[in-house]
């Protein structure tokens, strides 16, 4: 692999325009495009993951795409396995001499491959699992605080997500694990960005268009499939709240406005994160997502290349 290669990486909150702008970008530099989405990795979860499937062509061309659709619904991928299936990705891009494009929200999967996070892979302790189910949310996080540091909650928005980052810290204190070691990724960020009303008024137009265009009976089928309601409550926003209407527990007009609620939560999360990113020393060139599609395209290859 050419030590020229570089990592191209498009991120911003939900509803900003991303795999849209990314696969322009991916088109203009002979790109291929890595998803950085952690429920996008599912099969048939597709409307509510936002995965836009028919935005991957440019007059007819089709843009190759990876990490999407990898994984059964129902199946609890992870971080550790994510980038295990990115390096892969990645180095077979780089072999056929095309640029990679990666492009997402999911801040904690964007890290890990661009730093090489070191990651254990831990497995599932059912018996800790029965145990920790005995406690109540705040009981879990003071669990998870004496564990580890917290500088947010951003991965535990669902009880079963919570109880697996318990379970890893419990797994690491107790054995020697051998880690993952991955070579830093040469990369530049681009981030798309709106004003907060412009942000909010985007979620919601899009949440409404969904709700409207097969996406309660898209999960409605998942059930069908005899995936658990649990199992589709652990994906949280938009499966949580409508498999909660779908089994009664939810009228229509709450599912709806409390999933907008948490949507409009969920990106102001990843905002959060991002900023993050940045105080741990990383450069994320900005752009303003309401510049015409060709000019923010235009703007990423000037500042790619003069990177």
């Amino acid at each position: 692999m050419s030590e020229k290669v570089k990592l191209l990486s498009i991120l911003g909150a939900t509803a900003t325009g991303k795999t849209k702008l990314a696969v322009a970008v991916a088109n203009e530099l002979n790109g291929e495009i890595l998803s950085a989405d952690s429920r996008q990795v599912y099969r048939n979860m597709d409307i509510g993951t936002g995965k836009d499937i028919d935005d991957y062509s440019v007059g007819g061309k089709r843009i190759p795409y990876h990490l999407i659709d990898i994984a059964d619904a129902g199946y609890k991928y992870n971080v550790f396995e994510y980038q295990r299936d990115f390096y892969k990705a990645y180095k077979n891009i780089c072999n056929k001499g095309k640029q990679p494009v990666l492009c997402g929200g999911s801040g904690m999967y964007i890290e890990a491959v661009v730093n090489a996070y070191n990651m254990p892979e831990v497995p599932v302790n059912r018996e800790l699992r029965a145990e920790l189910e005995k406690h109540s949310d705040a009981e879990l996080v003071n669990i998870l605080a004496s564990l580890k540091q917290l500088h947010n909650k951003t991965d535990y928005d669902t009880r079963k997500r919570l109880i697996r980052a318990v379970e890893i810290e419990i797994y690491r204190k107790g054995n020697d694990i051998e880690l993952t070691n991955y070579e830093k990724i040469n990369n530049v960020y681009f981030g798309i960005f709106f004003d907060a009303d412009t942000r909010r008024k985007r979620i919601t137009e899009r949440l409404d268009y969904r709700l409207k265009n097969g996406m309660i009976d898209e999960v409605k089928q998942l059930l069908q499939k005899g995936i658990a309601a649990d199992d589709l409550i652990y994906y949280g926003l938009e499966y949580k709240f409508i498999t909660l209407y779908l089994v009664g527990k939810l009228t229509c007009d709450e599912m709806r406005r409390q999933l907008n609620i948490a949507i409009h939560q969920f990106a102001k999360r990843q905002m959060t994160w991002f900023r993050g990113m940045e105080r741990r020393g990383a450069k994320i060139n900005w752009i303003d997502g309401c510049l015409p599609d060709d000019e923010k395209t235009e703007l990423i290859r000037k500042l790619f290349f003069h990177d």
